[in-house]
């Protein structure tokens, strides 16, 4: 190992002794660090600026782009980690399912999962079929110093309910038939989605993000029996796949409340926590040995800035007993946020938590 190398080998030691590293690692932090789920895009005038034109699919797959886009809230907002630009359902559109994620809808499956002649379009994903990520990720690493670069996934649940469901949807209804009448299929789609998902982190994990993050998006919808039977093994697979590269794994979800216990069963390091519970109950939902992430209202952010520092004090004191804690919104940015009001919170944070 050189001298330039952390204790993991697998990126510099600034990067690895990051106050965002050590939260994830429950080790003590200068500060409370900060990012933004969605900070990449949505409400920057930058953003919106570069991407003119541009269909969102493709502007994932343009290095050049998705790296000035992943760089502008660093710029901006003096963020402590960066996440990378893409999309959850990248990785599908990769393996050639017909897709596409249309304006003010979301993603579009053009032909359902729905039986088990279905489950043969879905191919293993190789490096090949996502080199654009590896360009990508390279040329982040070297722009972003000592800033970790954060990657991520769809957990299979939320992968499969918009495969089964052929989009968005308030009930699932479509997801939940088959993993209640066909619980076999089910399970095989949610264990190929998982091989997939992993194969997607470890390519970025091996072009240099220091961090992985899980969205499970959707699984909100779910009760807690039915999370644990029939879909943690697979969420548990994917946590398992990339244990090995020794980087935080943060798991995140929606409406997840009364699932925060089993989220950190899954595997993850970091559990990601939104604003209906705080931070205090959530560290005796989810147990000891995980650091939690979280958990802002993102509405709050269009309130004032005595509003904004009075709600994140709130979240600050909530999380003073926690072994690890980043601060996080409890989703993400919502696109008509000013971004002025996150670039005043990251420094409220930073300068209420410093030592």
């Amino acid at each position: 190992m050189s001298a330039n190398e952390s204790p993991a080998g697998r990126q510099p030691t600034a990067t690895y002794d990051s106050a965002f590293m050590k939260a994830c690692r429950r080790e003590p932090v200068p500060h409370t660090p900060v990012w933004f789920m969605r900070q990449a895009g949505r409400s920057l005038p930058e953003y919106r600026k570069v991407r003119e034109g541009i269909p969102m699919l493709e502007s994932c797959m343009r290095p050049e782009l998705v790296t000035e886009i992943t760089l502008q809230p660093v710029r901006r907002h003096n963020v402590d980690a960066a996440i990378y630009f893409s999309d959850i359902v990248v990785p599908l559109k990769a393996i050639g399912i017909d897709l596409d994620i249309k304006p003010g809808v979301g993603p579009v499956v053009e032909q359902p999962v729905r039986t088990r002649a279905d489950l043969a379009r879905l191919r293993d994903l190789t490096p090949e079929d996502v080199s654009y990520v590896t360009e990508a990720i390279g040329l982040l690493t070297a722009e972003l110093g000592a800033t970790p670069l954060i990657g991520f996934a769809g957990a299979p649940f939320t992968l499969a309910s918009y495969l089964v469901e052929g989009g968005p949807s308030r009930t699932y209804e479509n997801a939940k038939a088959m993993m209640y009448g066909d619980p076999e299929l089910w399970a095989d789609l949610l264990d190929r989605l998982a091989e997939i998902t992993s194969a997607f982190l470890k390519v970025q994990i091996e072009a240099g993000a220091s961090a992985v993050q899980l969205f499970d998006s959707w699984a909100g919808a779910l009760a807690p029996a039915d999370y644990r039977r029939s879909v943690l093994p697979a969420s548990a697979k994917v946590f398992r796949a990339v244990e090995g590269y020794g980087v935080p794994r943060i798991h995140f979800g929606v409406g997840t409340g009364e699932l925060l216990g089993l989220m950190g069963e899954a595997g993850a390091d970091v559990v990601g926590v939104d604003w209906r519970v705080p931070l205090d109950e959530a560290v005796r939902r989810v147990g000891p040995g995980k650091a939690l992430q979280g958990n802002l209202d993102p509405t709050v952010l269009f309130a004032g800035t005595e509003a904004v520092e009075a709600k994140a004090r709130e979240v600050l004191d909530a999380a003073a007993g926690l072994e690890g804690h980043v601060f996080n919104l409890g989703h993400g940015v919502m696109p008509s946020t000013d971004p002025d009001a996150l670039t005043r919170l990251v420094e409220y944070v930073h300068t209420q938590s410093g030592r």
